[in-house]
């Protein structure tokens, strides 16, 4: 099926048959063949009314995800395809809802399913019901409760990788709303027997590998266990390890688990400590002794395992060796000690084995249910969940079997009751008539099992008790006279002729033919289980040690309880436990789940017919089949029926508006369905023949294609209409639109054309107001010039006189003095910018003017450095007073230079004061540090560079290791007298040193560093201000360097790099030391 298709019904896109009630023909080939098709699809649920069947697919399959939890949830049980959600959901609704009490019950045999079933039962039921803190704890103690049984209760078997060796039966209690409060959980029968024998190809229970794989080895050592699995006598070496399966993790889960149901360290500890003790009880060996009397008796041969038991568990060692050595017999006021040959002693160890880990795993299961019980007194309701073993038939059937197919017997009997009970209290609650239904009455085989006088178990319980010898064979001769003609009892010694020539049945067997076939017992084995007996004497070794939990679970040994009681056999306990169950089940609304394993090998897409047939039979599936069919077939509310088929019929399609009931009676009337073909209940349509419903669904295919077609046709014209329509919209939007456009283009152009009109016509009106305006300041302006010209006329013709011999001087003056000042104005308008840097000056306007326009440049650049200077702080200045020192130092004389200019001199690269690296080398150094830099110094003796910190102060220079910061060298300023550099763009310098001064005791320093220029420059000025004295720095390619006593010449060449640029040194003898530059 499509992710995209959704499934409303059962009957939709189904694979087979979703619901066996409805196969058609019905026989066990039909029914077979349905759950193959099915299994081959994925499709492992298969539904019998309201039971599921359940194929294992021995493989992850993605139906549980939260998805399909939340498809299924609140859903009706037939309205999706068959799943295990769908009946726990039914079962949840039910509880919450109508208050009714629920069971669930599991069955199939080995390697089914049925564990987890009950996991996906009890998972879904936690995810469905309410939320908050407490629920989600109890929710929680209830999950983790399955880790821990599985651990204690499950093995690996020849069917199964996780088989549960024991039958779990889980009352989950829930308030009113439907949330839980807790759980009662009920142990039946464990395969205690696994202990201390496991059958080729089979395992112990798991936590002794898990404990063995996942403990620590501090663990281990408090436990006196080894991790090797040889080491145990009880463990089957040949299948210890299986593939798939990770003990140690399983371990961590186990722990984890016992965390979270409520299990304290100290229980964890104390469960552990008898595991062990468990463990190491298989490998106590025996040896024979024969006394004076005559009479044999055993010793242990290595007393060392004894010795570590006893230390597990507390106990004295004299006290459990003699348990196992001697046995106390009480008769009244008498007590007579007998001694145990080997035989007894082995099975005294394996007695007190079983029963110590059978009573174990019971303490487990009341500590659960202490955790998970219910805290409140309110009335609660109850969902049982019921994982037993299914039936078995095995080459070696024995005591167990006989028991765990009695259960069965049972189980099948309550189921067959119930189901006629319910089909019958449906039919009666619907009105329709119920016929009697034939169908095969196990209650005869139980009869023949529990009967309290003739039954099996009854005449075994009489030969354990009975006084004389008692051995498997008297107790088959005893059936054999009593069971002889029970017609389901089969034995080779019966009366009966008719068995006499039957040679597949052996001497010491009995078969009995169980509703799901015929079973051999063999008898060997079945009183000794039966009486699961437990000397007395290691009873009461056990309550005498100081283990507080091994105390608790053997308490009758304590003296002052003992009682000379003869014990309950383990066939009565089973019995009663069994109508205990029976009856608790019959107080619930059942619901069922049968599991199918489809092949032997645990494989994926495997299904082996003969073995399905074989479980199809005893789990009694078709005679299921069978009472749900009798009488109607398949029944549906009326609601559901008309929803479904309602366009069968013009009356009822597509409303109907009268009830429900009368709409399906007109579908029905109009398709002409025969009326004995179905029957009105109350609120239900009964259809008796599968094939009339299956008629009706082909009906209803055709119908929906025929409405298909028709949809599609009003989809179509419908689509078409919209299209036009929409067609027809956008024409008239789009021709509304392109007429705006054409009329507003004509309006804009008519506004323009009357804009520019107006626009002329003010101008020409302007220009004609502008002209009078003109001509009439031009007539003012003429009057006054005239009137001005005629009085200065008549000034200067009386004054003429007066002026005439000094007029050309103040002429001339008049002249320069304006000249002068449109001069100084223009110059003002064109001065340059203020940047010192700035060559430019306006041009000289007159010649007259050279000198002083010359003058005037020069101060107006003196000024404005002036100005520039004043800008600068104090720290400012130095670094410019020392970038002047540099550029006179070393400007055209040293190729490095250059590429200093634009590098910002900063003095301490490295931060000393706040880098904590170096806050040893800043203790040692009490002065102000002008310069900290990383400097490679030249060895004297190879010429090879190691990283030396370069610190300078007011008075000293020292050298310091890089990585430790520890002060190599300290060297006073007024020590040194000159310094030597290359004319190249290399960073290598020297130092020259006094002779005879104490820092010159190796003679010069040579160092490298790509901060050449700023060190010698600082060096320079300190050197200035300590001693008022200019230091010699020689530039040149070759310069002399005092080492030791020797005079030796620094020569640059040039040459490629292996450093990139660093310069290479290289002591070519005593007298030269060559530098390699690029």
């Amino acid at each position: 099926m499509m992710k995209s298709e959704v499934k409303t019904s059962l009957l939709d896109n189904m694979i087979g048959v979703g619901d066996s009630v409805l196969l058609e023909p019905l026989t066990e080939d039909t029914f077979l063949e349905n759950l193959k098709n099915r299994f081959d699809h994925s499709e492992i649920y298969t539904y019998i009314g309201s039971v599921v069947i359940s194929v294992n697919p021995y493989r992850q399959l993605p139906i549980y995800t939260p998805e399909k939890v939340e498809e299924y949830r609140n859903r009706n049980f037939y309205e999706l395809s068959p799943h295990i959600y769908a009946l726990a959901d039914e079962a949840y609704r039910s509880l919450r809802d109508q208050d009714k009490d629920q069971c669930i019950l599991i069955t199939g045999e080995s390697g089914a399913g049925k564990t987890e079933a009950s996991k996906l039962v009890m998972s879904y039921v936690a995810a469905v019901c309410g939320k908050g803190a407490e629920v989600n704890q109890v929710k929680e103690q209830l999950l983790q409760s399955n880790p821990v049984l599985e651990a204690f209760g499950n093995a690996k078997t020849m069917r199964n990788d996780n088989s549960s060796r024991f039958g779990k039966y889980m009352d989950i209690e829930f308030d009113f709303k439907g949330d839980p409060l807790g759980g009662v959980i009920s142990n039946y029968l464990l395969e205690k027997s696994r202990v201390v024998k496991q059958p080729r190809g089979e395992r112990n229970f798991h936590i002794f590998y898990q404990l063995l794989s996942g403990g620590s080895e501090d663990l281990l050592k408090q436990l006196k266990l080894e991790r090797e699995f040889n080491q145990y006598n009880y463990l089957c070496l040949d299948s210890a390890k299986v593939n798939g399966v990770d003990d140690a993790a399983n371990f961590r889960t186990v722990k984890n688990a016992m965390q979270i149901v409520g299990f304290m360290d100290d229980e964890v500890e104390l469960v552990l400590e008898v595991v062990a003790a468990v463990l190491k009880l298989g490998n106590i060996e025996f040896k024979p002794e024969s006394r004076v009397n005559g009479l044999d008796e055993s010793r242990i041969q290595d007393k060392n395992e004894l010795k570590e038991i006893c230390e597990l568990l507390g106990q004295d060692q004299a006290v459990l060796e003699r348990a196992f050595s001697f046995r106390t017999v009480e008769a009244k006021q008498e007590k007579v000690s007998t001694t145990l040959n080997v035989a007894q002693a082995y099975y005294a160890r394996d007695a007190l084995a079983k029963n110590l880990y059978n009573r174990l795993f019971t303490w487990l299961v009341n500590r659960i249910n202490e955790s998970i019980k219910a805290q409140t007194k309110v009335r609660k309701k109850v969902m049982g969940v019921l994982d037993i073993y299914g039936f078995e038939i095995f080459e070696n059937n024995s005591f167990e079997q006989f028991i765990i197919n009695y259960c069965n017997e049972k189980l099948q009997q309550i189921f067959i009751e119930l189901t006629l009970k319910e089909e019958q209290e449906e039919y009666i609650k619907e009105g329709i008539e119920w016929t009697h239904i034939e169908y095969f009455n196990n209650a005869i085989i139980c009869e023949l099992i529990e009967n309290n006088t003739n039954g099996i178990l009854a005449m075994l319980d009489e030969e354990c008790l009975r006084p004389g010898t008692v051995t498997d064979e008297t107790f088959l001769e005893k059936l054999n006279q009593i069971c002889a003609v029970h017609e389901r009892f089969e034995s080779r010694m019966s009366k009966s002729s008719r068995f006499l020539n039957d040679t597949t049945l052996p001497h010491n067997c009995f078969r009995i033919q169980h509703y799901a076939g015929k079973v051999m017992y063999h008898v060997e084995g079945f009183v000794d289980k039966n009486n699961d007996l437990l000397y007395r004497d290691l009873s009461q070794a056990m309550w005498k040690t100081n283990h507080v939990l091994v105390k608790a679970l053997f308490p009758e040994g304590n003296p002052a309880k003992m009682s000379l009681k003869r014990p309950p056999t383990a066939g009565s306990q089973f019995k009663a436990s069994v109508a205990t169950l029976m009856k608790n089940l019959q107080t619930k609304n059942p619901n069922y789940i049968r599991c199918i394993k489809p092949n032997d090998q645990k494989t994926p897409h495997v299904f082996t017919e003969a073995l399905v047939r074989h479980q199809v039979r005893y789990l009694g599936l078709m005679e299921n089949v069978r009472v749900r069919r009798a009488g109607y077939a398949f029944k549906q509310p009326y609601e559901s029926c008309l929803e479904r088929y309602k366009m069968l019929c013009s009356q009822t399609w597509p409303h109907w508006r009268q009830g429900a009931r009368d709409g399906v009676k007109v579908l029905l009337t109009e398709l002409q369905i025969p009326p004995e073909e179905f029957s009105y209940g109350r609120s239900k349509i009964f259809i008796r023949n599968p094939r009339t419903l299956f008629e009706l669904e082909d009906l209803r295919k055709r119908r929906l294609e025929d409405l298909a077609t028709l949809i599609q046709k009003i989809y179509r014209g419908w689509k078409c209409r919209t299209h036009f329509l929409l067609m027809k919209k956008s024409q008239i939007t789009i021709s509304a639109w392109t007429k705006r456009h054409f009329q507003r283009k004509k309006y804009l152009h008519l506004k323009s054309v009357t804009l520019i009109i107006q626009s002329y016509i003010r101008g020409w009106k302007a220009r004609k107001l502008l002209r009078e305006l003109k001509y009439q300041k031009l007539c003012e302006e003429s009057a006054t010039t005239i009137a001005a010209y005629w009085r200065g006329f008549q000034v200067r013709r009386e004054y003429r006189k007066f002026f005439r011999a000094n007029a050309g001087r103040k002429i001339y003056e008049f002249i320069v003095q304006r000249i002068m000042q449109k001069y100084f104005l223009e110059l003002k308008k064109k001065l340059p910018s203020m940047s010192p840097t700035e060559t430019t000056w306006p041009a000289r306007p007159y010649l007259f003017l050279d000198n002083t326009h010359t003058e005037l440049k020069r101060i107006f650049h003196l000024w404005r450095c002036k100005k520039y200077r004043d800008q600068f702080t104090a720290q400012k200045r130095a670094i410019f007073e020392e970038k002047l020192e540099a550029s006179e130092l070393f400007k055209d004389k040293k190729a490095l230079y250059a590429n200093s200019v634009c590098q910002p001199f900063q003095g301490d690269y490295l931060e000393i004061s706040k880098n904590p690296k170096y806050q040893k080398l800043t203790g040692a150094v009490e002065e102000k540090i002008l310069l900290a830099d990383v400097v490679n110094k030249i060895n004297r003796a190879n010429g090879k560079g190691a990283p030396r910190i370069f610190l300078l102060t007011q008075s000293n220079f020292f050298i310091a290791d890089q990585k430790s910061g520890q002060i190599k060298s300290t060297i006073p300023v007024m020590d040194i007298t000159s310094v030597s550099v290359s004319k190249q763009t290399d960073g290598l310098f020297a130092v020259h040193l006094k002779e005879g001064s104490t820092a010159a005791a190796k003679g010069d320093f040579l160092f490298t560093s790509d901060r050449l220029i700023e060190i010698i420059t600082k060096l320079y000025r300190t050197i200035f201000f300590k001693t008022n004295q200019k230091i010699n720095v020689e530039i040149n390619n070759e310069f002399l360097v005092q080492f030791n006593q020797d005079k030796v010449c620094v020569k640059f060449i040039q040459g490629a790099q292996k450093n990139g640029n660093l310069p290479a040194c290289k002591r070519k003898n005593n007298r030269l030391l060559e530098v390699t530059v690029p």
